[in-house]
């Protein structure tokens, strides 16, 4: 069994997962309605997509 000769110390631990983080989202605010939206989605407040109606819009 494979065991570690010495205790990994914080700093090398932090290196290992420091490409580990959250991304943030990529939140666009819409041109028609102002409502901030995520891109490459459906804006449920008018139910456009590409300036196509997709969805009935919410009331």
């Amino acid at each position: 069994m494979a065991v570690p000769k010495r205790k990994t110390s914080p700093s090398r631990t932090g290196k290992r997962r420091s490409h580990i983080k959250f991304s943030p989202k990529n939140v666009v605010e819409d041109k028609k309605s102002g409502e901030y939206r995520l891109s490459h989605h459906i804006d449920l407040k008018t139910g456009m997509y590409k300036g196509k109606q997709i969805l009935d819009p919410k009331d």
